[in-house]
C-alpha cells in the first residue's frame, strides 16, 4: 500500500550507503598516501606499560649480594723504603663463602701492589675446600711490595700506616661483599720485628670504593661500587732514641756558634770562621738526616728545626760584622752587648723551636 514511501526510503539508504562508502575510500585513500609517504608514521607505536606494573617491576626484591666472609695473618713485614713509598709484607689470606659459582681467592686482586713483577702469590688450596657447614674455604699466601704515600709532616715523630688494599675484580658490591672474620679478622705474628720502628695492631676495614668511570663499558650506566677490604698496620718511630739523633746534633752545632759571641771581638777572622763552621757542619747533617726520605711540597717538622738553626748563625754572623766596623776602644762595650745579644738569639730560638715541636705533634 506505500510503495512511494518505500521507493523513497530505499533511495535514501542507497544514496547513504554510497556516501559513507566514499568517505570510507577517502580516508583508506588518505591512510595509504600518509604511510607510502612518511613510513615513519605507519609505525605502531609501542604499549606503555602501566605504571604499577612498572612500579612493581622496579621495586622487585633482587637476589642478596654474596658475603665473603675474610681474614688475614701478616707473617712478616720485611722493609720500608720511605724514598720510593714502598715496603714488602709476607701475608696469608683466607676465605669462607656459600655459593659454589664464585672464588674469590682467584678473582681478589691486591690494589695498591708495587713493582708486581716480582710478587709471589700462591694459591694453598687448588681448589675450595668444603667445610662441614657447607660453606667453601680457600687461603692464599702473598710476598710483595706494596705501596702507599707516606705523610711526613710530624717526621721524626711520624706515624705511618702500612696498609693492603684488596677488592674483586669480578664482582661488584651487588653482586658480592666482604664480611670480616671473628673479632680479630687480622693477627700479625708477635714476632715480627721492624728495625728502627715499633708495630702497633694491625686493623681490617671493609668499605666500599666507587669508581668515577665506566671504564670504557657502555652497558655500564653509572659507576658500580666495589667492596674494598683495607688491612692496616700502623708503625712508630721510638720517641726516646729519634729525640737523641734528630736534637742532639743540631743541639751541639748551634752551642758553638753561641761561641761566637764569647769570642774577643778584634779576633773577627776566628769569630767568622767559627760560624761558617757550625753553618756548613749543620748542612751536612741535614743532607744526611733526609738522605733517606723523598722530595715532599711541604716543610717537615725536621726542616722547621733545621731553618730556626739556620736563622741562629746567621744572627750570629750578622753580629760579628757589626761589630768589625767598631772601633777597637769600645770592646768593653762590644762584650756587654754580645753577651745581651747572646742572651736574646738563644732565648728565642729555644722558644721557637719549642713552638714548632708543640705545634706539629699536637
Amino acid at each position: 500500500m506505500r510503495p512511494g514511501r518505500d521507493s523513497v526510503a530505499s533511495r535514501s539508504r542507497a544514496t547513504r550507503l554510497i556516501v559513507a562508502l566514499a568517505i570510507c575510500g577517502a580516508l583508506a585513500a588518505a591512510m595509504l598516501a600518509g604511510t607510502f609517504s612518511n613510513p615513519l608514521k605507519a609505525q605502531v607505536p609501542a604499549e606503555r606499560v602501566p605504571n604499577p606494573v612498572a612500579d612493581a617491576i622496579e621495586n622487585a626484591p633482587r637476589p642478596a649480594p654474596n658475603e665473603v666472609i675474610v681474614g688475614s695473618y701478616i707473617n712478616d713485614i720485611q722493609q720500608i723504603d720511605f724514598k720510593t713509598n714502598n715496603y714488602l709484607i709476607d701475608l696469608y689470606v683466607w676465605f669462607r663463602w656459600k655459593s659454589p659459582d664464585i672464588d674469590p681467592s682467584k678473582s681478589m686482586e691486591f690494589m695498591n701492589r708495587f713493582a708486581s713483577d716480582d710478587n709471589l702469590r700462591e694459591q694453598l688450596t687448588e681448589e675450595p675446600e668444603v667445610l662441614p657447614d657447607g660453606s667453601r674455604y680457600a687461603i692464599i699466601r702473598y710476598q710483595g711490595l706494596f705501596s702507599t704515600k707516606f705523610h711526613l709532616e710530624r717526621f721524626p715523630f711520624d706515624t705511618q700506616n702500612l696498609t693492603v688494599i684488596m677488592e674483586d675484580t669480578l664482582a661488584g658490591a651487588a653482586d658480592q661483599v666482604y664480611v670480616a672474620d671473628g673479632d680479630m679478622p687480622v693477627v700479625i705474628d708477635p714476632v715480627v720485628t721492624l728495625p728502627g720502628f715499633k708495630v702497633g695492631t694491625p686493623t681490617m676495614r671493609i668499605s666500599t670504593n666507587t669508581y668515577p668511570t665506566d671504564f670504557g663499558d657502555p652497558t655500564v650506566a653509572d659507576a658500580e661500587p666495589y667492596s674494598r677490604i683495607v688491612i692496616s698496620v700502623p708503625v712508630t718511630r721510638p720517641v726516646v732514641a729519634m729525640s737523641i739523633k734528630t736534637f742532639v746534633p743540631i743541639i751541639l752545632i748551634v752551642a758553638c756558634a753561641l761561641l761566637v759571641y764569647f769570642v774577643r771581638p778584634s779576633y773577627v777572622e776566628g769569630r767568622i770562621g767559627l760560624g761558617i763552621t757550625a753553618l756548613l757542619t749543620l748542612v751536612a747533617i741535614q743532607l744526611t738526616a733526609t738522605s733517606s726520605l723523598p722530595d715532599v711540597d711541604y716543610l717537615m717538622m725536621l726542616d722547621k728545626l733545621f731553618l730556626l738553626a739556620y736563622l741562629f748563625i746567621i744572627v750570629a754572623l750578622a753580629r760579628v760584622v757589626a761589630t768589625s766596623w767598631q772601633e777597637p776602644d769600645d770592646e768593653a762595650a762590644i762584650k756587654a752587648q754580645d753577651r745581651r745579644w747572646a742572651i736574646l738569639a738563644l732565648s728565642v730560638y729555644l722558644i721557637a723551636s719549642a713552638a714548632v715541636v708543640w705545634t706539629t705533634v699536637h
